[in-house]
């Protein structure tokens, strides 16, 4: 775009003998651009983004990146499910082109997209995996919904409920787009792919929709390892509960070693019968309180503003609440309770258990860590979440996992057992 800087100077007009000077003249785009020398005093905007501007990109990330990772997830299970029921059906006869065959004439056309787009992928080097270079690899994930729903029959006595699993796929197609254009995706949105994104894995695996609960560390674990074992950090109790239940925390538990003043998140959020299940299923645990009767219980009270004995008669109900569930066990040895007298810095539950099938837990070892604050109690401490990275830590470095494990074998040394 052009546009004159100043009038025409005065001097002869165009075409008389002496030659005229040309009018300053600023080429770009509107609303930004360089200003030439000689234009004016104007300053142009700064080609930088705002912290605001920054922030906004940062969110938009967080939440795209999310569903991105469910989407894939989606795409990668029902990519092997059609591999293991269609390709004995069709590659004895077709063989390389057995997803041409199965596509038939209604998907010849993408199918053929798709071989195009693998032929340049070959010859430009950006099949990374060996694996990847594969007819199927190629193809959206509405063209594999399409192959499915043609080939039900196949289907039909490994999955449930067709409809269902149409209908979660159908909620997934909002987010499908918006991140597949790098578009602006909201919470709404967001929270509905991953509900969906949950129950069609669930659904693919057999499970009734009823039961089909994600694994709640899918996207945690991938950073985990980056951050010495940290997944998530909570503001309070309340929020860390909403995101990782008590159920979900102990679900498939081997052991359970907990220390704090009073373990409420315990002993107020799991009744004595499950307790007893927990132990009776193999469950090892060792609870260590704050001793009632010690000297750091009345600091604590004051430091929270509570009346003389107020939180010792706390940890007391929550003791007798754990030697009940204990003495009901066949195996006592196997629920240990034991107190001890140093000032409490934290309170810890760390887990190690394997997975259940179908458990929202796909990793083995898995705590829950609360800094104590001076004014603040349990329930309105930060919490993290720490998970185990697969293989270790990078550099065979100690997560806070193992730091928080060897802390609580310290305190464990120097308690004294409550008989």
């Amino acid at each position: 775009m052009g546009f004159p800087a100043d009038d025409w100077p005065d001097g002869p007009p165009l075409g008389s003998g002496s030659r005229a000077e040309a009018p300053t003249v600023v080429l770009g785009s509107p609303g930004g651009g360089r200003l030439l020398p000689g234009q004016g005093s104007t300053e142009a905007a700064a080609p930088g983004w705002t912290g605001e501007q920054w922030q906004r990109a940062y969110q938009r990330v967080r939440l795209t990146g999310r569903a991105y990772v469910w989407l894939n997830l989606v795409e990668q299970r029902l990519r092997a499910l059609l591999d293991q029921l269609l390709r004995p059906v069709y590659a004895p006869a077709h063989g390389a082109d057995w997803v041409t065959a199965a596509a038939g004439p209604v998907g010849e056309e993408w199918v053929r997209r798709a071989a195009a787009v693998r032929e340049v992928s070959r010859r430009k080097g950006y099949l990374l995996d060996p694996a990847d270079d594969d007819p199927l690899v190629f193809l959206t994930l509405p063209q594999l919904r399409e192959l499915m729903v043609q080939h039900w029959p196949c289907f039909e006595p490994y999955l449930d409920d067709r409809r269902e699993i149409e209908l979660a796929l159908d909620e997934l197609e909002v987010a499908r787009h918006v991140v597949s254009r790098n578009r602006s995706l909201s919470a709404t949105v967001l929270a509905q792919t991953e509900r969906a994104a949950a129950r069609v894995l669930g659904l693919l695996d057999g499970r009734p929709a009823a039961s089909a609960a994600p694994p709640s560390d899918v996207i945690e674990e991938l950073v985990a390892g980056r951050f010495a074992d940290v997944a998530a950090v909570h503001a309070d109790r309340v929020r860390l509960q909403r995101d990782l239940p008590v159920e979900d925390l102990l679900e498939g538990a081997r052991r359970l070693d907990a220390i704090g003043i009073g373990l409420g998140m315990l002993c107020q959020n799991f009744t004595g019968k499950r307790l007893v299940r927990l132990a009776s299923d193999g469950c090892r645990a060792r609870l260590l309180f704050l001793n009632p009767a010690s000297s750091a219980v009345r600091r604590r009270e004051r430091e929270l503003g509570l009346g003389r004995g107020e939180l010792s008669r706390s940890i007391e109900m929550n003791i007798m609440h754990v030697r009940r569930v204990r003495a009901r066990l066949r195996d006592p040895g196997g629920f240990e309770i034991r107190v001890f007298d140093e000032t409490p810095r934290f309170t810890a539950y760390l887990v190690e258990g394997a997975r259940v099938p179908g458990s929202r837990r796909r990793t083995g070892d898995l705590g829950v860590v609360q800094p104590y604050l001076r004014r603040a109690r349990g329930i309105e401490s930060p919490a993290l979440v720490l998970r185990a990275a697969a293989g270790g830590g990078e550099d065979g470095e100690q997560g806070l996992l193992d730091v928080y494990r060897e802390e609580f074998e310290g305190v464990w040394t120097d308690s004294r057992p409550i008989n």
